[in-house]
């Protein structure tokens, strides 16, 4: 009875280890992974074919968006400067020319002329000094202030302009992400039969080369992130002696989640539920392990799509909605 009793348990325990595995064999089934911009890490919103919301992302390359990083200038406001302080004789031009005339003074009581020198002579010169100071000094108040006049009458538009106009041009769906920097204004894109043509297709290749082990065809459809996820998950069913092909994947269902544009490229968001033929299969003597190569399956998934402008759609993102 004990060796029944450890075969069951071994049997148990391998079938046990090897589940989740085989469960999520195809293609993107085992988690959410990929970049949808800066709205990777927000959840798609619900549709008709996926009511339920979709797992969030895993595996990505796009840092998740850290509020306040990024532009601390912008957030903080500067520190107000200390206004300065006058001097003995205020400031501005008059505060210059006293100190000057002080100056003056106390040189004339260092080489023992007095305070403003000695004799009649020395204090006719020094109002004659004191006459062209003032009229140089009237001089330049005049032509700093016709400056300042003209300068004003310049800038008509300026003056008039609301305080808060910058602020308000600063305004808009801004998104952090990619390190937590602001990202450019989102803007919505239409999505024509076409592009639900291209998104069915797309899907039908990635789960064909997927089943081909085709690496290079994979690179046609995904983006690189993308292309290195499905390489890491075809290396680990190979290090485990299994894989997985998943054929006749037909598409029954699908909604567009949301669309949008930012950065120079155009993203896409499908809820789709597609039925296939999935089966996981042993590569020492090509038996099923898992799944079916008759009966076909279910399966529920978000898909995201990107494309440059002008170019073609490309798988970026998939979410599991099961």
């Amino acid at each position: 009875m004990r060796r029944p009793s450890l075969l069951l348990v071994a049997v148990t325990a391998g079938a046990m280890a090897l589940a989740p595995v085989l469960a999520d064999a195809r293609p993107g089934g085992g988690s959410s992974a990929g970049s949808r911009g800066s709205r990777t890490y927000s959840a798609p919103p619900a549709t008709n074919t996926a009511p339920a919301p979709a797992r969030p992302v895993e595996r990505s390359m796009t840092e998740p968006s850290r509020p306040g990083v990024g532009a601390p200038n912008a957030a903080r406001p500067a520190a107000p400067q200390a206004a300065p302080r006058p001097g003995l004789f205020g400031g501005g031009l008059m505060g210059g020319l006293m100190g000057g005339l002080i100056g003056v003074g106390l040189a004339g009581m260092l080489f023992g002329h007095g305070m403003f020198g000695g004799g009649g002579f020395g204090f006719a010169s020094f109002i004659g000094l004191l006459l062209q100071v003032a009229l140089i000094g009237g001089l330049v108040w005049l032509v700093v202030g016709f400056l300042r006049r003209r300068m004003g009458a310049q800038q008509p538009a300026l003056a008039g302009m609301p305080g808060n106009a910058m602020p308000r041009m600063a305004e808009g769906p801004l998104q952090g992400g990619n390190g937590g920097g602001a990202t450019p204004a989102e803007a919505p894109v239409a999505i024509a039969d076409a592009d639900f043509q291209s998104f069915e297709q797309t899907m039908q290749g990635v789960n064909a080369a997927w089943s081909k082990q085709d690496m290079r065809a994979l690179q046609t459809l995904c983006t690189p992130e993308m292309v290195q996820y499905f390489a890491d998950d075809l290396a680990e069913l190979a290090s485990k002696g299994l894989r997985n092909e998943t054929r006749d994947v037909k598409l029954e269902q699908g909604d567009l989640a949301e669309a949008w544009a930012e950065n120079g490229r155009e993203y896409a968001t499908v809820a789709m539920r597609f039925t296939m033929l999935d089966a996981t299969f042993r590569v020492a003597d090509n038996s099923v392990a898992e799944g079916s190569t008759t009966q076909r399956t279910q399966a529920t998934e978000t898909w995201t799509f990107v494309r440059a402008r002008g170019g073609h759609w490309l798988l970026s993102a998939v979410q599991q909605n099961n």
